[in-house]
This record gives C-alpha cells, sequence and structure tokens, in this order.
C-alpha cells in the first residue's frame, strides 16, 4: 500500500532553517504529485508547497514564498522540503501528500497522507 514517511521536523529558533524529508513507497512516485501541508493548532490545513511529477511546476503558499523550496528525486522516491528564515508562525505539523491529479493535490484532496510531523518555532 501506498506509504508517506516524513522525517526532519522538530524544534527551531525564529530565523533558523530545517530541512524535512518524505520518502514514499507502494506507488509510481515519478507519476504523482507531491506536496506539502501544514495544520497549526485551532488552524484548518493549509497548502504549504507543491511540485509536479518532473519537477517542472510548483507552487507555494503567500507566507512561505521566498523563505521554503520544495524540491524532489524521483530516483530516490524522496521530496523535500528547505524551510529557511522559520518563524513562530510557521509552528505547525506538516504533513507530506500526494495525488495523481495536480489539481486535487492542491485543492486538499490528496487520495494519500503522511503521518504528520512536528516543527516548532520559537521566539
Amino acid at each position: 500500500q501506498v506509504q508517506l514517511v516524513e522525517s526532519g521536523g522538530g524544534a527551531v529558533q525564529a530565523g533558523g532553517s530545517l530541512r524535512l524529508s518524505c520518502v514514499g513507497s507502494g506507488f509510481e512516485f515519478r507519476i504523482n504529485a507531491m506536496g506539502w501541508y501544514r495544520q497549526a493548532p485551532g488552524k484548518q490545513r493549509e497548502l504549504v508547497a507543491a511540485i509536479s511529477n518532473y519537477g517542472s511546476t510548483t507552487r507555494y503558499a503567500d507566507s512561505v514564498k521566498g523563505r521554503f523550496f520544495i524540491d524532489r528525486d524521483n530516483a530516490k522516491f524522496t521530496m523535500t522540503l528547505q524551510m529557511n528564515s522559520l518563524k513562530p508562525e510557521d509552528t505547525a505539523v506538516y504533513y507530506c501528500a500526494t495525488d495523481r491529479m495536480w489539481g486535487d493535490l492542491t485543492g486538499g484532496r490528496p487520495t494519500n497522507w503522511g503521518q504528520g510531523i512536528q516543527v516548532t518555532v520559537s521566539s
């Protein structure tokens, strides 16, 4: 079955950096669009960044543009999110997600989700 395993979360001070990774298995990784969502306490889950199957198209939430960078390595079945200049408002559980359809992935309807990983940014 499909598995998405996130790693790289943790606690960091404001201004610091973290790099999240997501390893996918059980599906044709190179065909699917991939993305990161996040959910902060008391808030709705939101799309942070997404990348098309071969990486030619990316999309970012306005709040992270210029600070976060999404990438993928299809040969290693891995997607990464480099997070720089972190702010306390970036604190959330981050979820890896995938779907064959770009619209479903970016529209909050991905077929598969990871288990989530905590990112905490202190001021």
